[in-house]
């Protein structure tokens, strides 16, 4: 992966370059912003909650090198924490090593896109967050409520606590170090929330499942076209809108079944909460306006806490994301060019990657409600020698 992204300019079959351009160009341009203690407010490309701020001011941490490489040098780190935590989860009494493994052969699929994005660094707090919860239900819910100051999505990981004190702990503990660290970036940097001006604004992604919609309507007539907005390939034109509140409506339906879930599990496992994870970063990421390839980074780390126990359900989803991750290695950066023109060649592959992650979130989200409730025993049937206790009808 490193090879490839130093290489990244010199080899066609990678799509032309260009996926190390984010760090260099637009990640560095941030960090001069963020250096003099104000968040860019006025660049519509500044779309992340305010903790992200000191994690793109981390390279500074490494003077002797260039922001590329210091970046780079700190998604390795990233990198290793994961896979030194599923290591060791990997090793307890009853845990399985197969979550190791997992993150180490998955994340290659996705070519050297990781290496050149933050996405690692947010997996590591939420990998760390679900990893802790069997020691630590207080440091669970503060890795979670850091990671969500980054990117939001790792509090999502709370969802699955068990019921009662362990999601009191957990959950309480992520709220005060979700205030506590707003507060200390309120002060530290200026315009800490403008980023929500610029959520607004989106439209729908073309990797997304509606810029799959859109592609295919493309094909057969449809006058829409693509254009960079909000640093990403974006639809614009008749019926674009539409298909972005159809989105967020089935975030909404999503978040609902999950509420759902929650309410009516009966039956918690050491895996329901990794389970229960990652059905859940599945279904918000299935129904975003917005799914990047590093978003496979996310499920690859989640779905890798799952396979650290022998009782997940997950097994198969695990597998299916492999396969989308495969395919997206394909979508960026190897067949962009052809995904921006939506020709019959980019629209398969999108299909293809979309169809596998559809497939997932509903697969995950049948067994894990499958798994939160306990199997009815039947009780054996009665014999002349062992009759069933009768109860005495009284009449009033």
């Amino acid at each position: 992966m490193l090879w490839l992204l130093v290489h990244d300019d010199d080899i066609a079959l990678l799509g032309g370059g260009g996926v190390g351009r984010e760090v260099y160009r637009l990640y560095l341009r941030w960090y001069g912003v963020l250096a003099h203690g104000t968040f860019p407010a006025h660049d519509k490309l500044w779309q992340y909650p305010p903790g992200a701020g000191p994690l793109l001011l981390s390279p500074a941490l490494l003077p002797s090198l260039t922001y590329f490489q210091a970046f780079v040098v700190l998604t390795l780190v990233a990198d290793v924490l994961i896979l030194l935590a599923l290591t060791r989860a990997g090793r307890r009494p009853g845990r399985s090593p197969h979550g190791a493994w997992y993150w180490t052969a998955g994340l290659p699929l996705l070519i050297h896109v990781p290496l050149a994005r933050y996405d690692v660094q947010v997996t590591a707090f939420a990998v760390i967050s679900l990893l802790t919860l069997s020691r630590s239900p207080r440091a669970c819910g503060a890795f979670a409520a850091l990671g969500a100051l980054v990117k939001v999505w790792p509090g999502l990981v709370l969802l699955g606590m068990p019921k009662g004190r362990t999601t009191r702990y957990a959950w309480t503990s992520a709220t005060i170090t979700a205030v506590v660290s707003l507060g200390l970036l309120a002060t530290v940097f200026s315009n800490p929330f403008s980023f929500l001006r610029q959520q607004g604004g989106r439209g729908v992604q073309i990797e997304s499942f509606g810029g799959t919609m859109l592609s295919l309507a493309t094909r057969a007539g449809w006058k829409g076209r693509v254009r960079y907005q909000y640093g990403a390939m974006e639809f614009v034109g008749h019926y674009v809108k539409y298909v972005a509140a159809l989105s967020l409506f089935l975030t909404a339906v999503a978040f609902g079944l999950l509420l759902l879930w929650r309410v009516r599990a009966r039956h918690w496992t050491e895996a329901t909460p990794f389970d229960a994870a990652l059905t859940a970063v599945l279904l918000f990421t299935v129904t975003s306006r917005v799914i990047s390839p590093q978003y496979l980074v996310w499920l690859l780390g989640l779905a890798a806490v799952c396979l650290t126990s022998r009782h997940t359900s997950q097994r198969p989803v695990a597998w299916l994301l492999l396969a989308a991750a495969a395919v997206s290695g394909l979508d960026y950066p190897v067949l962009y060019a052809e995904v921006i023109h939506c020709t019959w060649t980019g629209v398969a592959v999108m299909v293809g990657r979309n169809g596998l992650l559809a497939a997932a979130a509903i697969l995950s989200f049948v067994r894990l409600w499958r798994s939160a409730r306990p199997a009815i025993i039947p009780l054996p049937a009665p014999s002349a020698a062992h009759p069933l206790p009768q109860r005495e009808l009284s009449t009033p």
